[in-house]
């Protein structure tokens, strides 16, 4: 997959371009339905695949402070999409200068004379351009004119509720609520976060005989507090482990933390990357009357975990 980030960089159009565009926040089931369709259209005229997404999130620039938290950072997220076989993936750098761009004049300007676009994807709901005047029948209409084809895809449904799409606004829900099973189903993979392993408060491994890698994220969605079976990418290798997530009540020192230990690893990763997928919620965040107690929790978490995780 060719990657741009810089829309000066495209000096000619490509292919039979056949595009969507989207923010792709997830890149879940749904997201991954249209960039399939994008890709049968475009072998069909034998053009270019190409994604079109924003950076940063259109909203974290229109509502600085109420913008929700990323369900995939934008290096995930150009990961994820590049596995679907997409040819191109343009990541539009997002202003308000953008954001105040016409929609007729982004679809001939940008879509048409720089994309070279022959044919859109789009769900029936889509819209862009200035005050949101790019719609579908908007499309149609430029599409009469500057010779494209608009395609409109059905949403993907939940399979257990007919009335209800998967969307990124779902997924996020389900992962606050720590149903991080069920956002699986709709991402079609396991929710992940990443970070760097930092130095934590030095008591897991010294006082409860469990050495943990403490996580800095850096800018998604954090699952519900509590504890939880998990995976973890490390050192190009995976490895089971569980996660707690919390404020560790039973030490009072309400610090929110991240912590990861992992089974059967003793390895110094301190500043290392590391990825966590979430497979399971075990249990909620308790405080408990002292250490031993804790200690002892934490066995019966990492007995469950390894059950869970052999499943």
């Amino acid at each position: 997959m060719k990657l741009i980030d810089k829309i000066e960089s495209i000096t000619k159009p490509f292919d039979n371009a056949v595009i969507t565009i989207g923010n792709f926040d997830g890149v879940h089931i749904g997201h991954q339905a249209l960039f399939h369709e994008v890709i049968e259209k475009a072998d069909a005229i034998n053009g270019t695949s190409v994604a079109i997404t924003f950076h940063p999130h259109p909203i974290r620039v229109l509502k600085q402070n109420g913008h929700p938290p990323l369900i995939t950072v934008h290096e995930q997220k150009a990961e994820l999409i590049e596995k679907t076989g997409i040819d191109v993936l343009i990541c539009v750098p997002f202003t308000l200068d953008f954001a105040s761009i016409p929609a007729r004049d982004f679809v001939r300007d940008f879509l048409v004379k720089k994309i070279g676009m022959k044919a859109i994807v789009i769900g029936k709901d889509y819209t862009f351009g200035k005050n949101r005047e790019g719609n579908l029948e908007f499309l149609k209409r430029c599409a009469k004119e500057y010779d494209f084809e608009v395609i409109v895809t059905n949403w993907i449904q939940i399979s257990n509720n007919l009335q209800e799409r998967i969307s990124s606004t779902k997924i996020r829900d389900l992962v606050t609520d720590g149903k991080v099973a069920e956002a699986q189903q709709l991402l079609g993979r396991y929710y992940q976060v990443r970070g760097t392993v930092m130095t934590g408060r030095n008591r897991g491994g010294r006082l409860l005989g469990f050495p943990t890698a403490n996580i800095k994220l850096q800018d998604e969605l954090c699952p519900k507090t509590g504890v939880y079976a998990v995976t973890v990418e490390c050192m190009e290798s995976r490895f089971k482990g569980v996660a707690n997530i919390g404020y560790s009540p039973t030490f009072e020192d309400n610090i929110f933390t991240v912590e990861v230990h992992i089974l059967d690893f003793n390895e110094n990763i301190y500043g290392r990357n590391i990825k966590v997928n979430f497979i399971n919620r075990i249990r909620d965040e308790l405080k408990f009357s002292d250490i031993d107690e804790l200690s002892e929790q934490i066995k019966k978490d990492i007995d469950m975990a390894r059950r869970i995780l052999s499943l």
